[in-house]
């Protein structure tokens, strides 16, 4: 393999170590050459029309950073924007370390309406271009946004409870961002239209965490200020 090789191992060192067949044939390598790579044990097929290139180390979230790829197969990591797919919902729970929902399922949240044939993916429509952070080199909704996403979902309260204060006990977001991004779901759990801090209260107290009130303090004093303002 030699050529336009070089451009395939070039972007698979920025999307680590893995790659879709049409960057592939982007390259100019042909189908053909791809192929051999694969019985030579050069690569490695992770995914439908993904690879990884042998010896490039082990890879965290492998089956997650592939089917990422598989969203837009012909577009480098390094050019997509969240609204082409977001890490969301559980597997963004999962990216961060917080709550103890198991993310068996790659949930991913796209601007325009797309669909799978994996029945281990599930996709969202959704804006969240405001919502999201690069985490583990990928776009990863917000703890806030997770919690709303989840609560949408009816996801087990207890649940979304300990993911919220997992969050800001680590300080990945804070409590009036929280309490801002679930406010369209408090009307759903019988408390006033947009009350926020009263839902982030309600979840706050089935994680019984006991930084609840200091938390729940400075989600006050925030939106006091910006009523004021």
């Amino acid at each position: 393999m030699s050529g336009g090789w070089s451009d395939v191992l070039t972007v698979a060192d920025e999307q680590w170590g893995l790659v879709t067949k049409q960057q592939v044939e982007s390259t100019g390598v042909a189908w053909a050459t791809l192929a051999r790579g694969v019985h030579r044990g050069a690569l490695e097929r992770v995914a439908h029309g993904v690879y990884r290139v042998r010896g490039g180390g082990g890879t965290d979230h492998l089956e997650l950073r592939a089917a990422w790829l598989q969203l837009e197969p012909g577009l480098p990591a390094w050019e997509r924007v969240p609204e082409s797919g977001a890490v969301s919902h559980r597997s963004a729970a999962m990216l961060f370390g917080i709550g103890h929902l198991p993310a068996d399922t790659h949930e991913f949240t796209l601007a325009t309406r797309k669909q799978t044939r994996r029945t281990d993916v599930r996709l969202h429509r959704g804006d969240v271009a405001a919502d999201c952070v690069t985490l583990a080199g990928l776009p990863v909704t917000r703890p806030g946004r997770i919690a709303a996403d989840l609560l949408a979902d009816r996801e087990d309260l207890g649940a979304v409870g300990q993911l919220v204060a997992d969050a800001l006990r680590l300080a990945l977001d804070g409590p009036a961002s929280v309490a801002a991004a679930i406010a369209p779901h408090a009307a759903a759990f019988e408390l006033r239209r947009q009350d926020g801090i009263g839902l982030l209260r309600w979840l706050l107290d089935l994680s019984g965490d006991p930084e609840q009130e200091r938390w729940l303090a400075e989600a006050a004093a925030a939106a006091a200020k910006e009523c004021a303002g």
